[in-house]
């Protein structure tokens, strides 16, 4: 994410702010100038004052790029979920937010069958599946409430487990056939993933009844990516996207770490800064996580992030980045 600021007085404003707490000038993210813009005679997101959205819209009473992908919405009459609403929507902003940063296409359900839209839904009343199918991202909105989701990630065994992070995974399942096109890189994908044709119940049934292989760190990077190739794209997936906005929200607060205190060389993996891409990002990448986990630890908590990244990981990281790239400059949809 990059920093912004108030184009009135120049303070420091963040993406989600609505207003500028020095001048008092309201706030709106302009999708097409990827600029926050200051003013009050601008089109804002009809969910302004529904969910607090500080998009920008094509014209007065609509909505903005990224309320206008949601299909379901809750209930008005179901206050829970309404709350959890906002939560999911402020998530899905900066899921389409990086989406454009990364140049990659996002065809719209109301535009076209089969593209992206999301249905945010409660299972206070209707049992949800969070998934993704036919373009429809499905979120149960009990993942905005931070208990249920860290039960969850404790009952599932998940070192992490965020509303953004679900909705990188979801997405990532759109863009596999927006991106694997063709048959040299449906190749290249199969021998990095798998097979993503094989049976998906059959494994699903296996993954939950024997659980991930003992060595699924050596070649996954989280173990549910070991339940079935197209979960292993789209964990990756999830994690190129972490990196990408990691970084960038880094550099544009000018934070840079060489590495451990008379060690800046020191990395869990060989890096080669003449590899470019996603490859050359991972010196930087490291070190900054050193940094950060070790932080976290002088304060007492876990690891911020907590991930190895071993050479096979790496390969598939590089692959997805390689693709999407592709994907930004030879595509138009």
């Amino acid at each position: 994410m990059r920093s912004f600021t108030c184009g009135v007085c120049g303070q420091l404003v963040f993406f989600d702010n609505t207003v500028c707490l020095r001048c008092g000038s309201s706030l709106g993210f302009d999708w097409d100038a990827r600029e926050l813009r200051a003013g009050a005679d601008v089109p804002w997101c009809a969910n302004r004052a529904a969910i607090g959205c500080n998009g920008l819209a094509p014209s007065f009473g609509s909505f903005c790029a990224a309320c206008a992908l949601t299909r379901v919405r809750p209930a008005d009459d179901d206050p829970v979920a309404l709350a959890e609403w906002v939560d999911a929507e402020r998530a899905k902003r900066r899921l389409v937010y990086e989406l454009g940063e990364l140049k990659l296409p996002i065809p719209a359900w109301f535009d076209r069958p089969g593209g992206l839209g999301f249905d945010l839904l409660s299972s206070t009343r209707d049992a949800v599946t969070t998934g993704h199918a036919d373009g429809i991202v499905t979120l149960d909105l009990a993942e905005s409430d931070d208990a249920r989701r860290e039960q969850r990630r404790i009952d599932m065994g998940e070192p992490y487990r965020t509303l953004l992070g679900h909705f990188r995974h979801e997405v990532g399942h759109f863009y596999f056939p927006l991106l694997v096109d063709d048959d040299a890189t449906r190749a290249a994908a199969r021998a990095l993933f798998g097979d993503e044709t094989e049976d998906y119940q059959a494994a699903l049934d296996r993954h939950y009844r024997d659980g991930p292989p003992d060595d699924w760190a050596a070649e996954h990077v989280s173990a549910y990516a070991t339940m079935h190739p197209s979960e292993d794209w789209a964990e990756t997936f999830a994690h190129v996207l972490h990196l990408h906005d990691t970084l960038q929200t880094a550099a544009s607060y000018g934070l840079r770490v060489e590495g451990p205190a008379g060690r800046p060389d020191l990395h869990a993996e060989p890096i080669d800064p003449e590899a470019g891409g996603l490859r050359a990002e991972l010196s930087d990448w490291l070190g900054l996580t050193y940094a950060l986990n070790a932080i976290n630890r002088s304060l007492g908590f876990d690891d911020l992030y907590p991930f190895v990244l071993t050479g096979p990981v790496v390969d598939k990281l590089a692959f997805v980045d390689g693709v999407i790239a592709r994907g930004a400059t030879v595509r138009s949809v």
